[in-house]
């Protein structure tokens, strides 16, 4: 669909919202608000697809599964499957890349596109998940998919409260179980403070057919690893003002004592793993995050916050005789053995102040200015050299909103002014890049992003949105520069170093009230110039290509409560995105997995029998999904193959005087299948033809004295 024919559609739907818009609406539900937006505001004045997990969600889910992507991959329509690896690639959000925040700090590191930015906390940490989808500017770069902040526990009763949790997860066979342990101590008196500290040691599982599972030795895996995470909050409040400081530890590095033995696509043979110790370090990821946050309620009439972050990342990668590597002046072709590491430092301030009631009642300003400097970069951990030299990235960006509520309409517009500068010193490339010297230099470039939009609330928990938003980004810049291989190139010179602008416009209907609420979506979503990867299909080496991208979708989420015990749930996404073979040609290819997930439905039915146990049953159909068929662009194979599968979870919790019992089976019927990404990759080899896990128990005991 086009804009144009969203508007009438959302309008069409008005008047038979309204006419059945009697319900009386729960008060909780107006109590639902979001801070992801840059401010603390009502779900239901947002012009936009706006949506929060909640702690009791997040504690189902991760009973299921010990994985945030797991998590986003069931509650989150537009969002693809969960790898279940620790690399991301193709855990997109609407064909795009969503923005990661932790309590508002970037996690996302979109100069060097690692696909490892998606485990940087214990999931235990995690309070709620705010999700704004679709192209957005409010956290500034990187959402051209929407933005997710996770936001971490806060202490809400009053007095001193430990939390001690066990965890074991097993598929009945050897060395595939999970163990974990955490402690947590809360207080809140004259100041608040929360302390965790957790742990977590994942051994190798199976498939569906008792087989091992293949173990991703190169991008990385969470089998066989273990895991720690180190967290504390401190906060005062001096009247109207708030002093806060948070520091997070976190570190998740393999065991080594498996190693990979590769498959077979031709014949079906999948990727499996045996005992041994693979080469080199094994692949690890390391996050620190440290954040000082200050707000004052009523500064000249108004909320101000300031919040000033430092967050280090380094994910280091397995080790590897990729062709990429070689260099015959260290060692005889095809025997040079490296692992690559991507190191991204960021520090950034954000200032946001919100008025309402300026001039006149009703009328609400939001503005600030938020300041980014990024130094990222890859190297060979074993031989020392630099395969992406440092990007050394800064932005400032001033950003104002407008909002007006005039009875039980919202009109909101707003701009940001992204002034951003890249700086490169002169480097040499890989020798499989030809040793090409390539000329130091800057980029800068300024680029206006916008939005626009309006909520109509029609009475008894209707409303419906229309919205304009744009989403600002950069192509992976360090993909890019590290595979120049013609000479007398420069840094400045490069034309793939232009932004991405993403637009993306909307319109939605929603419903909240006592028996239950929906929401529905439809979006069309383009960029001119948009960021494509391309796959060798002889050496797997990628590429960017820059050419227009467009995703046209609908999503939907409800949930309908029969009974008062009773609760029924439901989502569903259909993603359609399409790009161009070359530039200035047609739309005409299909978005691939990479940036893609299939069309999914999610159906659950929960039940909390004497507000002591609740159970839920879930079941995720993915859509089966055949693209491309027969189309190669010079050396990339572009034809995907996916035949969908359906996959049903229990989760069961009891609450008792002991502590709270746990008990989650993922994958409840032991359903053989290979996951998507490792069906649909084009350019996927006979390392990484992956199955997913067959049927596993996860037992967990919490208690809080």
């Amino acid at each position: 669909m086009t804009f144009l024919r969203l508007c009438p559609l959302a309008l069409a739907l008005v008047p038979t919202a309204a006419a059945i818009a009697q319900q009386s609406v729960d008060p909780q539900l107006e109590r639902v608000v979001v801070t992801a937006t840059r401010g603390t505001k009502a779900i239901d004045k947002i012009p936009g697809a706006v949506s929060v997990i909640t702690a009791q969600e997040i504690e189902t889910q991760t009973l299921v599964a010990e994985d945030l992507s797991a998590v986003l991959s069931v509650l989150a329509p537009s969002y693809a499957p969960s790898r279940q690896k620790l690399t991301s690639f193709g855990e997109s959000m609407r064909g795009r890349t969503a923005l990661l925040l932790f309590d508002g700090v970037p996690q996302s590191n979109p100069l060097r596109n690692g696909a490892r930015e998606g485990y940087f906390a214990d999931p235990s940490l995690i309070e709620r998940i705010e999700i704004i989808s679709g192209a957005s500017a409010a956290q500034g770069l990187g959402a051209t998919g929407g933005i997710i902040n996770f936001i971490s526990k806060t202490p809400r009763e009053p007095g001193t409260r430990q939390r001690v949790e066990l965890k074991y997860g097993t598929q009945g066979h050897s060395d595939d179980a999970l163990w974990k342990a955490g402690y947590t101590l809360e207080h809140k008196g004259g100041f608040d403070a929360l302390l965790h500290v957790g742990a977590t040691l994942r051994g190798l599982g199976v498939d569906g057919d008792g087989r091992r599972l293949g173990l991703e030795a190169v991008q990385g895996d969470t089998q066989d690893s273990r895991a720690g995470d180190v967290f504390l909050k401190l906060g005062h409040d001096f009247g109207a003002q708030r002093l806060q400081f948070s520091f997070n530890k976190f570190r998740l590095e393999g065991d080594g004592d498996w190693k990979p033995v590769p498959g077979n696509r031709a014949t079906g043979q999948l990727t499996g793993a045996t005992p041994g110790t693979p080469p080199g370090i094994p692949p690890r990821n390391d996050v620190r995050t440290v954040s000082l946050d200050w707000s004052h309620a009523n500064l000249a009439g108004g909320h101000a916050r300031a919040q000033v972050y430092k967050q280090d990342f380094a994910a280091l990668y397995g080790a590897t005789a990729a062709t990429t590597f070689q260099d015959t002046t260290i060692a005889p072709q095809g025997q040079l053995m490296d692992q690559s590491e991507v190191v991204a430092d960021k520090a950034g301030v954000k200032l946001s102040w919100v008025r309402p009631d300026l001039v006149v009642d009703g009328l609400e300003l939001t503005t600030g200015l938020d300041w980014l400097k990024d130094t990222s970069q890859q190297r060979l951990a074993l031989t020392g050299r630099s395969w992406v030299p440092p990007l050394k990235f800064t932005s400032i960006a001033p950003f104002a909103q407008l909002e007006y509520e005039f009875g039980p309409v919202t009109v909101r517009g707003g701009a940001r002014r992204e002034s951003a500068n890249l700086k490169v010193d002169s480097y040499r490339t890989l020798a499989f890049y030809k040793n090409t010297a390539v000329q130091g230099g800057e980029r800068s470039f300024s680029q206006w992003v916008k939005s626009l939009g309006a909520v109509w609330r029609l009475g008894g928990g209707w409303s419906t949105f229309v919205s304009y938003n744009e989403g600002f980004g950069v192509p992976d810049v360090g993909l890019v520069l590290r595979a120049v291989n013609t000479a007398n190139q420069s840094v400045d010179r490069l034309i793939s170093l232009e932004p991405v602008v993403t637009d993306n416009r909307e319109v939605g209907l929603a419903w909240r009230g006592r028996l239950g609420s929906f929401s529905a979506s439809a979006y069309d979503s383009r960029s001119n110039l948009g960021s494509q990867i391309r796959v060798d299909a002889a050496t797997g080496v990628g590429s960017v290509l820059r050419v227009p991208v467009r995703v046209k979708g609908v999503e939907f989420s409800g949930e309908l409560r029969p009974l008062q015990d009773w609760t029924l749930s439901a989502s569903y996404a259909r993603t359609r995105g399409t790009t161009a073979a070359q530039p200035d040609t047609p739309l005409d290819v299909t978005l691939g997995a990479r940036s893609q997930g299939p069309d999914k439905l999610v159906l659950a039915a929960a039940w909390q029998f004497a507000h002591k146990v609740n159970v839920r049953v879930q079941a995720t159909r993915l859509a089966s999904r055949h693209i491309n068929t027969g189309r190669v662009v010079g050396t990339s194979k572009l034809e995907e193959n996916f035949d969908g599968y359906t996959l049903a979870d229990l989760a069961v919790t009891y609450r008792t005087a002991f502590g709270d019992f746990g008990v989650g089976i993922e994958n409840l019927f032991d359903r053989q299948y290979v996951g998507y990404y490792a069906q649909s990759n084009p350019a996927g080899t006979n390392d990484d033809y992956f199955a997913g896990r067959g049927r596993t128990l996860t037992v967990s005991w919490r208690r809080s004295f």
